[in-house]
């Protein structure tokens, strides 16, 4: 799939740098119209070059004229129809209708398929991470919901991923019966990430154990430790509380299992990309490691990203910490567990279990529950706190994954109930003209193709929460289209199908299609019948 995104900032960066070539790096603005009548999409950056002119050359230029200078110089495309200039230099873009069209037709042809990231890097993400010896529980449930959507997104872009849980171990790791609580510890961890779908390489603390003497030793090589009451510690530039890498006793610290992971992914796993999937009461301590490896040399923020995708804890619906009602914390299986329960009361309320098969309401009861969980913490903004709800995960009004779901499968349903299999639905992929006179038709059209950018700006920032809102916008833009367009026309009076409208059931489809894409990346299982 094309980003559209991208080429109009492409095509609107080679019209500035043509119009004003002396200019450093200008303000490169395009983004989507929030209203039909403002066209496509907007460039806004005439009002930024201006305040430059004006800064750099004391040269006051209003920015109508300078919109008026770039539209001149907009270079030979195929997306653009016509551009506007409006108020005080606005560009509004309105995209070719015969572009689009073209675009979803290759998306129906080809499936989806993400911009090419050019050469193949490395993304390492650390998530998860529960304690040896203890039961997972709603501490966990950001840190592991969070970090497998995000290894699902970069590996749907390109990226060879690998990520990893770093279990909390005790130092006693070489006795014999630790490793038998080690081995039971990791069947619990496992039926949870099975319940959730999850897939990472469990690592403990011990793996980097005999990394740990040679930080300490490369540390005070480089005359950055000093001793304090027998510890020794290293100080970070802009960092007041040291990083203690050698106990007085001798033994090691979380800090030097930090930093041998983080030698170890930079320099033996050559990642070019790291994200740490930590809570944000962790922020300054990764932050102080962060800053220690670029210190002693291990990487270049300018060519390797090391990245702290923080996120806000899980409260009760008395907005304080999630608890049980005796105060203590809620276990993890029987979160899990209670949404299954709620899933399947919730499809019984709706009498699914008199339509649906065994087989089909107990795939149903998984794809609710689970699926609403993670939807509920995915689709808020992960640097915020979020009220842990039941109620109002699995309500099917607004933007929830029980909403989401539904919707897809009434999408689904709609070729199906008018007799068109997907072979003759990929024949007419290949065949028809995509018609999208109708404003619905192109509102819904646009709306399928920004796919693209919104999974580009996830990759820029880490906030999933932008795919949720997508996937809510294009549900409602298609029921928007489907009150409005006949897919299929039948007869009144005897109900008989007289017409099929393909291009529109291709217009169903192609929203089916990038919803499904959108799930798998938010780790969600849609069903065919619900």
């Amino acid at each position: 799939m094309i980003n559209i995104n991208s080429c109009l900032q492409e095509i609107f960066g080679a019209a500035i740098q043509a119009a004003y070539p002396d200019l450093e790096n200008p303000p490169l603005v395009v983004t989507p119209s929030q209203q039909p009548k403002f066209g496509d999409y907007q460039c806004n950056s005439a009002m930024g070059i201006t305040q430059i002119l004006l800064k750099t050359k004391e040269q006051k230029v209003s920015p109508r004229e300078i919109a008026e200078k770039i539209s001149k110089n907009i270079p030979a495309n195929e997306c653009i129809e016509k551009i506007e200039i409006a108020g005080p230099g606005f560009i509004n873009i309105h995209l070719r209708k015969d572009f689009v069209s073209k675009q979803l037709s290759s998306l129906l042809m080809n499936g989806v398929q993400p911009p090419a990231v050019g050469k193949r890097k490395k993304v390492v993400v650390d998530f998860s991470s529960p304690n040896i010896a203890k039961e997972m529980h709603v501490g966990h449930l950001r840190s592991t919901i969070i970090g497998e959507s995000m290894c699902r997104l970069f590996e749907f872009a390109g990226y060879d991923v690998l990520s990893f849980g770093v279990t909390k171990e005790l130092n006693h790791y070489f006795i014999k019966a630790w490793e038998l609580i080690c081995d039971v510890s990791r069947k619990e961890f496992q039926k949870i990430y099975n319940c959730l779908d999850i897939t990472l390489i469990e690592r403990g603390e011990s793996f980097y154990h005999e990394m740990m003497k040679d930080i300490v030793k490369e540390f005070e090589d480089k005359g950055f430790v000093q001793v304090d009451d027998g510890r020794k510690i290293v100080f970070v530039p802009g960092f007041p509380v040291p990083l203690t890498i050698m106990k007085s006793d001798g033994g090691y610290t979380y800090d030097t299992s930090d930093l041998a992971a983080l030698k170890h992914r930079l320099c033996e796993e050559k990642a070019d990309i790291l994200i740490y999937v930590v809570d944000s009461g962790q922020s300054v301590h990764l932050q102080t490691v962060f800053a220690a490896g670029q210190m002693i040399g291990w990487y270049d923020p300018k060519v390797t990203r090391v990245a702290h995708a923080a996120f806000g804890v899980v409260l009760g619906e008395d907005k304080k910490k999630f608890k049980t009602r005796s105060g203590d914390t809620v276990r993890l299986i029987d979160l899990l567990e209670e949404g299954l329960k709620r899933a399947m009361d919730k499809l019984r309320d709706k009498e699914r279990d008199k339509v649906l098969t065994a087989e089909e309401l107990k795939a149903a009861q998984t794809s609710v529950a689970f699926g609403c969980i993670k939807y509920a913490d995915l689709s808020h903004n992960r640097l915020n706190d979020y009220v842990f709800s039941f109620d109002k995960m699995l309500d099917d009004r607004g933007n929830t994954a029980a909403y989401l779901l539904y919707a897809f499968t009434r999408i689904r349903a709609i070729a199906r109930l008018a007799n068109i299999d997907e072979q003759m639905l990929r024949k007419a992929a290949r065949e028809e003209v995509l018609i999208l006179d109708h404003e619905k038709e192109w509102k819904l059209g646009k709306c399928i193709l920004r796919f693209p950018e919104i999974l580009q700006k996830i990759l820029d920032d880490l906030l999933l929460h932008t795919l949720c809102d997508y996937l809510y916008e294009l549900a409602t833009t298609f029921t928007e289209f489907y009150d409005n367009c006949y897919c299929v026309e039948k007869d009144r009076q005897s109900g008989q199908i007289v017409k099929v409208n393909m291009w529109r059931l291709l217009l169903c489809e192609a929203t089916a299609t990038v919803m499904a894409k959108g799930f798998d990346i938010l780790g969600i299982k849609p069903v065919q019948r619900m």
